[in-house]
């Protein structure tokens, strides 16, 4: 049974993570009076992307080439250390905290050095804000984790979100605080509104698609996807570490089926209150997301001080 949960808990995060992509997309444009693409839209363009040729830059070094290799495979590792519909399963080291947070940082940082590799000026700006954003995220990602451990007393991901299920009043108040910095960082990380517009084609506001300009075909098609992936992780770790309601203790294939329809109704909300969001706000100016990101920061550091 735990080699089936175990490949059910790799596939499905690169499987679902496009869907994601494409009920965001529907959402924003039926917010704006829109018909938008169909939901299943970024799946054809994966698809599309995998069988086209690449060209790739004659100043490219091995780090270019080898870059969307490793931040989807990193993606893959991480989506198979987060609890996703069951969470007393046996974890592995990956499954830490710590680890999770460094993986996610190694992925940041070989797509920030791609970025410059090909010594592109777009790529080289991008990867500039990329790492100031990333350098400022990284405490209140650490530590809104670290909020969920000390209220557990375990840095394990499976049991933590295993423990909190039946969280005290105590620590209410401390894991809504911890959940309100841990959503800015997913905006962060994801490189959504009001970080980033995933979808600009301005050079002056770009940060994601700035690094990944230069990629093309199949290499491109590994850094969207990787993108996707990340964000379903981010979701997933809001989803099952800060509302862990629908997952059940017992291992079993009712418990399974249970536990991702409870997981796919916590995603669709995430879904839903980013596409929101995103349709409510505007892109903030570079110079004022270091205060959104110390906000994020305070809320966590607030947080663990509550902690009992």
């Amino acid at each position: 049974m735990l080699v089936f949960i175990w490949i059910i808990q790799l596939i499905f995060i690169p499987f679902f993570s496009p869907l994601c992509i494409g009920i965001i997309r529907k959402i924003k444009a039926k917010l704006q009076n829109r018909q938008g693409a169909n939901i299943f839209q970024p799946y054809r363009d994966l698809w599309k992307l995998l069988h086209k040729d690449e060209v790739i830059s004659s100043d490219a070094s091995w780090i270019f080439k080898f870059t969307p290799y490793i931040i989807f495979a990193v993606t893959l590792v991480v989506g198979l250390s987060v609890p996703l519909f069951l969470p007393r399963i046996v974890g592995f080291v990956t499954s830490d905290i710590l680890f999770i947070v460094y993986a996610l940082a190694i992925s940041t940082f070989f797509m920030a050095l791609a970025g410059m590799d090909t010594g592109s000026a777009f790529g080289g700006f991008g990867s500039s804000r990329e790492m100031t954003i990333a350098a400022l995220a990284e405490g209140g990602f650490i530590f809104s984790l670290l909020t969920m451990a000390l209220i557990a007393g375990s840095s394990n991901l499976f049991t933590i979100a295993g423990l909190t299920r039946s969280i005290d009043s105590q620590s209410f108040l401390p894991a809504i605080l911890a959940f309100g910095g841990f959503f800015i960082i997913l905006l962060a990380e994801t490189s959504r509104f009001p970080f980033d517009n995933p979808a600009t084609h301005l050079e002056l506001t770009m940060v994601h698609e700035a690094m990944i300009l230069e990629c093309s075909g199949k290499r491109l098609a590994l850094m969207e996807w990787a993108a996707s992936n990340k964000l379903l992780i981010f979701m997933s770790l809001g989803a099952n570490l800060f509302f862990p309601f629908g997952l059940d203790l017992n291992v079993g294939l009712g418990t399974i089926v249970l536990g991702m329809f409870y997981f796919l109704i916590k995603i669709f909300l995430f879904c839903v209150v980013v596409a929101l969001l995103e349709s409510s706000i505007a892109k903030f100016r570079f110079f004022r997301l270091p205060d959104l990101l110390l906000v994020s920061f305070i809320f966590n550091v607030v947080a663990i001080g509550l902690i009992k």
